[in-house]
């Protein structure tokens, strides 16, 4: 089928139940798109996505002689490689194919203006076709992929996916900054809710690492540059503290698994001021090495620093920290009076809740302060910490005099995460944590391909969420990592060296590094594209003086087209 023929359009237009049919006349849509110049079938279907709706698009394509396609639906992000898959079932390059989003930027939208909706699908639809009709068929290209992982972060997510790596049968390299594996876990008392020692797990994780060939562990080091792209890393290590030669490497995935650190609360509740208040973590450290004084009355201070005292969100573990070892104090000291002084309790999940039951019928006293009226930490005339506090059920002040004060801070982000960003060309969110590419539909990736996230690095979690995260991750190296071969998109920005002047417009705006100058073109400079980095977001035309590159599957012919078609009216 040549693409240079006359085109000959297909067009689908779905009701998508009543996502898009509730709102907006679809049938009057797909009738209007009949019309239309090229198009030589149209129709409607209650799920295009569904296999009677494929099944529609193939036999079209094959009784029409259709050389375009256009689906009328949701959204790219989650259709599009289904319905070009369909596409190329049916004979036809799948590049050849257009999606127009009446869902979303339509029914969406403009629920209460049903004429008004219908005629801007209508509009929508119009301008899908003429960009199709400009259209020309791309090729992916694909690459070889190395056979080896490397694994950022050291800690029980780390180790997790590097065991579950390795195990599959491929070689991976664990680098971890400090001197030692196990990450907080090391700091670590107990678990709940089996109640052992960290240093159990932690010990028979590390001995399978160590057992087998194929893992190859670096502690005390770091990355300190990063090139190439997915399938094609070259990576290069250097010793943290500068001793020793460095290590350059090439790897096909890169799993960040970097943690996070427990955030100091200085100046909060007299801590680093008064004697007797510690953090979560200190406390740990000394329950685990038995260093505890005798405790008559210990307070616990939930949400320090937290939702919106030094950070924004909630910490999601501390509640859960913050009880278990409450039960512990609990325990060890059972006339004390433990209590813990709360805005909200965040017990997710049916273990929690279970333990924060667990306390209440143990005697933990769980007492709510308002939001605006924080307890007040000072040294008292006897030595000990003074707490001053307001009950929201008594509706009064209550003064204590206890032996400790354990402040429960959030997990924040390491200091260097940015720089290491920065180099992995992945992005930070607002709350300085590793963004994921799609919270729902790509929630362990990357926008760069090849590197995945797991863990705390992500966001605050359990050691459950993060042995699991670390498995998904490790799942997600090892489809590169089987395939043997990744499939680039041809969706890429290119450049005519002709007209190319070389002042780097485009390297200075591309996000993912994916432009280089060198030497060539008419002035002495020109602009190359690396499209293995190139994701095609299209930055680049837009920053481009002299209108030297264009992006494929979006060039300046088809967007002016889809502008002259809406402002002509279909005229």
């Amino acid at each position: 089928m040549r693409h240079d023929e006359e085109p000959r359009i297909g067009v689908f237009v779905c009701h998508c139940g009543s996502n898009i049919g509730g709102w907006l006349d679809v049938p009057a849509v797909a009738e209007y798109a009949g019309t239309l110049p090229y198009v030589v079938h149209s129709e409607d279907n209650l799920y295009t996505c569904a296999e009677d709706g494929l099944a529609a698009i193939r036999k079209a394509i094959k009784e029409q002689d259709l050389n375009r396609v256009i689906v009328a639906s949701c959204t790219p992000r989650t259709h599009e490689p289904l319905f070009q898959a369909t596409c190329e079932e049916a004979g036809l390059n799948r590049y050849l194919f257009e999606f127009v989003n009446i869902r979303d930027q339509c029914s969406w939208i403009h629920m209460s203006e049903w004429d008004a909706a219908t005629e801007k699908a209508k509009e929508l639809v119009r301008m899908g076709v003429a960009k199709a009709t400009r259209l020309v068929p791309l090729d992916r290209s694909t690459a070889p992929v190395e056979l080896v992982a490397m694994v950022l972060g050291g800690g029980i997510t780390g180790m997790t996916a590097a065991r579950a790596i390795a195990n599959s049968g491929f070689e991976v390299y664990l680098v971890e900054r400090r001197s030692v594996l196990g990450g907080l876990l090391n700091r670590l008392h107990k678990i709940w809710p089996t109640e052992e020692s960290p240093r159990q797990l932690l010990d028979g994780l590390e001995a399978d690492l160590e057992a087998n060939e194929r893992v190859h562990i670096l502690t005390g080091t770091e990355m300190v540059d990063l090139k190439g792209f997915v399938g094609n890393f070259d990576v290069t290590l250097m010793p943290v503290e500068g001793n020793g030669d460095g290590l350059d490497l090439k790897v096909g995935t890169i799993i960040v698994a970097t943690g996070a650190d427990e955030m100091k609360p200085d100046g909060l509740y007299g801590y680093g001021e008064v004697e007797g208040v510690v953090t979560e973590l200190e406390l740990e450290t000394m329950l685990r090495e038995g260093n505890l004084p005798e405790i008559g009355n210990a307070v616990f201070i939930q949400c320090t620093g937290a939702r919106g005292q030094r950070v924004t969100y909630c910490s999601r573990v501390c509640c859960m920290t913050g009880i278990k070892n409450a039960m512990e104090l609990r325990e060890l000291y059972p006339e004390a009076s433990i209590n813990v002084l709360y805005r909200d309790i965040m017990a997710y999940g049916i273990s929690y809740e279970e333990l924060y039951q667990r306390a209440r019928v143990k005697g933990v006293g769980f007492i709510r302060h308002p939001k605006e009226e924080p307890p007040r930490v000072e040294t008292g005339p006897d030595g000990k910490v003074r707490v001053t506090y307001r009950d929201v059920i008594l509706g009064r002040d209550i003064v204590q005099d206890v032996d400790l004060v354990v402040l429960s801070t959030p997990l924040v982000q390491h200091e260097d995460a940015k720089e290491l960003a920065q180099m992995l060309r992945v992005p930070l969110g607002q709350d300085r944590f590793f963004f994921e590419a799609h919270v729902k539909l790509r929630p362990i990736d990357f926008a760069s391909d090849g590197i995945f996230l797991a863990g705390t690095a992500h966001g605050p979690k359990d050691i459950e969420e993060s042995i699991v995260q670390a498995l998904g991750a490790a799942s997600r190296s090892l489809t590169f990592l089987k395939a043997g071969q990744v499939l680039s998109e041809p969706i890429v920005a290119v450049v005519d060296e002709d007209s190319c002047i070389g002042c780097g417009n485009c390297i200075e705006v591309c996000p993912y590094g994916a432009i280089e100058l060198k030497e060539g073109g008419k002035r002495g400079q020109v602009a190359e594209v690396n499209p293995g980095l190139c994701k095609g977001c299209g930055t680049c035309p837009g920053a481009c003086p002299s209108s030297s590159i264009q992006q494929l599957g979006f060039t300046d012919e088809q967007i002016l087209a889809m502008i002259t078609a809406l402002a002509n009216g279909g005229d």
